[in-house]
């Protein structure tokens, strides 16, 4: 199928059932490449009554760079902003901004770094806990901090910490989980769960087919 899809005789695929992410990723890579200058990652959704959040990366890089992240952040906003939303990223830790110190949000902290020395057209900020992100009156304690709301993107400092809070959140029913979506791929492809439903089947569908259209308005542009 991912031959297919490379030479035009589909416009999308999903696939996944019958096997492991990993397996199913490695596969598609074969034929498949990333879009230029872009990473690939799992995009994650989680949606309640109240709000949207989207977790990056939920599938690929277990401990990504500092330009990793920036990058992550960057696609994770246009993503957003392509379903309606006015994206707020959040680059999480176990610190907020400095304290405690330590090594291992170094690569957070390069992230921020980088986005502060470009073109940024989106609010960011961090390193931040989650306390920070999302609840307005901790964020209060920080007032230099950058976001005006809570963030609705959050960027975790690595794929453990991405992939057990958003499955927790699925399980827990913290809210309803869409993905991970496979992204930064140069053409329209999901990987589902191998315990997927119906219903999850139809909502990678509909983001393949999404994606699909956006691909064909960016060839005709």
């Amino acid at each position: 199928s991912a031959c297919m899809l490379v030479h035009g005789d589909i416009d999308a695929m999903v696939t996944g059932l019958s096997r492991n992410y990993s397996v199913s990723h490695n596969n598609i890579r074969l034929a498949i490449d990333p879009s230029p200058g872009a990473e690939v990652f799992g995009l994650s959704m989680v949606m309640s009554r109240e709000r949207t959040v989207f977790i990056a990366d939920t599938t690929i890089n277990e401990r990504p760079t500092g330009s990793q992240l920036a990058r992550i952040a960057r696609q994770c906003s246009v993503k957003a902003q392509s379903m309606g939303h006015d994206p707020r990223v959040a680059f999480l830790s176990y610190a907020n901004f400095g304290n405690p110190p330590g090594a291992l949000a170094t690569q957070v902290r390069e992230a921020v770094a980088i986005l502060d020395q470009e073109k940024i057209d989106f609010e960011y900020d961090g390193e931040m806990s989650p306390d920070a992100a999302l609840d307005p009156d901790y964020r209060n304690i920080y007032p230099f901090c950058r976001l005006s709301a809570p963030a609705n993107i959050l960027i975790m400092p690595g794929l453990h910490a991405a992939a057990i809070s958003s499955q927790m959140l699925q399980k827990l029913g913290g809210g309803t989980v869409i993905g991970p979506l496979l992204t930064g791929l140069n053409r329209a492809v999901q990987i589902v769960p191998m315990n997927a439903t119906d219903a999850e089947m139809v909502n990678f569908a509909t983001i393949a087919a999404h994606d699909s259209l956006t691909f064909s308005k960016m060839n005709k542009a």
